[in-house]
């Protein structure tokens, strides 16, 4: 998956495909940052956040500081929760192969449509710790445009300083609400310049393979939202038949899951010019997070059927 996923941005581009692996990256160590990736895994559930308010609002129009409130004010429907949800689990997804991709062989990495109870619940503790603490950075814009609102998500989302805060909130509320103690510190001080090696052929299948764990929540979203057969709407995408509002969600799990992986491998990368509030982005831009979903629905089809 992650080497068909890589060779679409390549046919994307009019580029030659490169070979996925070779013998020297099989082998390849790389040292990785300890307080980076504990920052990556804890952050997540602010990306899946900004994307599914960003479909929130598509259905039901208001600003991001309106549904923060309602959010954290637990005054969101359940269709509206489901969304929420769904894209806190496709971050999740991302960030466990960068951490190790033994982990995807757990027994809560399936389809979020098969998740109990008690796992869903883990996810919506994470969303509305994510809204608890971008809520606090939003009051003096709360009246502001949808617009001026996007932006000040913007510069919080390129912000390494914010990063850090949110991750270490992320952590420790959940924490707090699944152990109801109080949280150790986010880092020690042999964390903060720590390094590991890890596998550069791992981070590589990790890099590429986050569409289709987009693919698959927005899948799972579907089939709990509107009872779709997974197979019926890959084929949708596929021959491009899909409604350009479903079409919509699915670019938005697809940045949200892109957004996910790119402070494992490096957090200078929020600071770029293309990791912005979805809705801020270019059309080229947006193309980018289609074509990756469109080439995850490509291998999966016949899988499916």
């Amino acid at each position: 998956m992650a080497e068909a996923m890589e060779s679409s941005y390549y046919i994307a581009e009019n580029k030659p495909v490169p070979a996925f692996s070779s013998p020297e990256l099989d082998t390849l160590l790389i040292n990785k940052s300890i307080r980076e990736e504990k920052i990556a895994t804890s952050i997540a559930p602010f990306y899946a956040l900004e994307c599914g308010i960003g479909v929130i609002m598509d259905k039901y129009e208001g600003t991001p500081f309106e549904w923060l409130q309602k959010i954290t004010s637990s005054k969101l429907d359940s269709a509206q929760e489901l969304i929420l949800n769904r894209f806190a689990n496709a971050t999740w997804k991302v960030g466990q192969p960068f951490r190790s991709l033994d982990r995807i062989t757990r027994h809560v990495f399936i389809s979020a449509y098969f998740l109990p109870a008690e796992e869903i619940k883990k996810d919506y503790d994470h969303i509305m710790a994510a809204a608890t603490k971008l809520t606090e950075r939003m009051i003096d814009v709360k009246g502001g445009s949808v617009k001026e609102q996007l932006k000040r998500i913007t510069e919080l989302l390129q912000d390494r300083q914010f990063a850090l805060e949110m991750a270490s909130n992320s952590e420790a509320s959940f924490y707090r609400s699944q152990r109801h103690t109080v949280p150790p510190p986010f880092l020690n001080s042999s964390e903060d310049t720590a390094t590991q090696r890890k596998s550069a052929l791992y981070e590589k299948i990790a890099i590429n393979i986050a569409g289709f764990y987009a693919l698959e929540c927005g899948l799972s979203y579907f089939a709990t939202a509107k009872n779709t057969i997974p197979s019926t709407l890959l084929k949708n995408i596929t021959d491009d038949k899909i409604s350009a509002e479903d079409k919509r969600i699915f670019e938005r799990f697809a940045n949200a899951t892109w957004k996910a992986g790119q402070p494992f491998r490096g957090l200078d990368r929020i600071t770029r010019n293309n990791f912005i509030s979805f809705d801020l982005l270019s059309d080229a831009e947006i193309e980018k997070d289609w074509i990756q979903i469109k080439a995850a629905a490509s291998k999966l089809i016949p899988l499916v059927n």
